[in-house]
């Protein structure tokens, strides 16, 4: 009979105890659970004549009831003799356990992604080991190119007879761009952050590593007045309100016309000092127009599209704020230094 079997369930849940949670998830698997003793009931409750099934449903009503509050006593239970117990970890250590902070790097690309995301750019990544083809080819670098020279590349394989076959590791976030350009149509609105990698001997000003932001805006009608444009909301957003910008004429296989751009400096005001080399302008990115034959070997008609690109190193901008003078501080993972960006979080 099924009230011999909800009498008897009834008795065995009233006498439960458990030592530990894992035992009290038990329980509560075994009679709550979809699977469980009551759920089985549940479905054997279509069997029942009709003129018991009133009688029926209330006392599996009441055994449910009593299962849920025999394991939630259970899980108070448990709960109170945890805090008041007095065992005492002695594997603890007997310093205090200090909370870790966010890197500075890690603060400023956060805040540059957000400036950008603001004026309608979306975010997207590429891979940190690459080929020739995207890294430098399809950016406008012939086989041949003397700018393949301006960037000291780590290999992981070369191919003598076919260059754009080559395996590297990327050394700079521009081959991200033809990446997306390659998958995607116009109007494109990207930036790309991530970690780069140059063959440099490791000094306060250099590092084998670092990390850059790249952005790229394909459309029609696209044009430099609105490369300096974002430029500058980025400037006054990143540095403050009074930051100017100045563009000066430049040199990127991947772009034509191409520019570098400065801002005033943040610490003299322009006037000059020791920071900015006494000129009152530090220089902070590469940007320009995205050549025809960038867009035309990812498959954009570049006399429908153009567009620009800009990019920059996310060391440079953390200088720039927190006057970090030595780039090694950036990974040694010195807890002393990181604690100093606990307010910057």
């Amino acid at each position: 009979m099924i009230l011999d079997k909800i009498d008897e369930l009834l008795q065995e849940v009233s006498n439960l105890s458990a030592k530990n949670a894992e035992e009290i998830e038990q329980m509560r698997l075994k009679y709550l659970s979809k699977k469980g003793e009551i759920s089985a009931l549940m479905a054997d409750f279509r069997n029942v004549a009709a003129d018991q099934k009133k009688t029926v449903g209330i006392k599996i009503n009441e055994l449910k009831q009593t299962a849920l509050n025999k394991i939630n006593e259970l899980k108070e239970q448990m709960e109170t003799a945890e805090e008041n117990s007095n065992d005492i970890d002695l594997t603890r250590t007997a310093y205090p356990v200090s909370l870790g902070t966010r890197h500075p790097l890690t603060i400023v690309k956060n805040e540059i992604i957000d400036i950008f995301s603001r004026m309608g750019f979306t975010l997207a990544e590429g891979p940190e080991v690459d080929d020739d083809l995207h890294v430098f080819t399809k950016l406008n670098f012939a086989a041949d190119h003397p700018a393949r020279d301006m960037q000291d590349t780590f290999f992981v394989e070369q191919n003598p007879n076919d260059v754009t076959k080559n395996i590297l590791l990327r050394s700079h976030t521009s081959g991200d761009q033809s990446h997306y350009m390659e998958c995607h149509q116009p109007p494109i609105r990207i930036i790309c952050p991530g970690r780069v990698y140059r063959n440099e001997a490791i000094s306060a000003r250099a590092h084998c590593f670092f990390h850059q932001v790249e952005g790229l805006y394909v459309d029609k009608n696209v044009s430099f007045t609105d490369l300096k444009q974002v430029l500058l909301t980025f400037a006054r957003e990143m540095f403050g309100a009074d930051t100017k910008i100045r563009l000066r004429p430049s040199y990127f296989p991947f772009t034509e016309p191409s520019a570098e751009m400065d801002i005033s400096c943040h610490i003299c005001g322009g006037e000059g000092c020791a920071f900015c080399k006494h000129t009152g302008w530090v220089e902070i990115l590469g940007c320009g127009m995205v050549d025809p034959n960038v867009l035309e070997s990812c498959g954009i008609d570049s006399k429908v599209y153009t567009g620009y690109a800009f990019g920059m190193g996310v060391e440079r901008i953390t200088n720039l704020k927190y006057r970090v003078s030595d780039l090694r501080m950036f990974s040694e993972n010195d807890t002393r230094f990181l604690e100093e960006f606990q307010a910057a979080l």
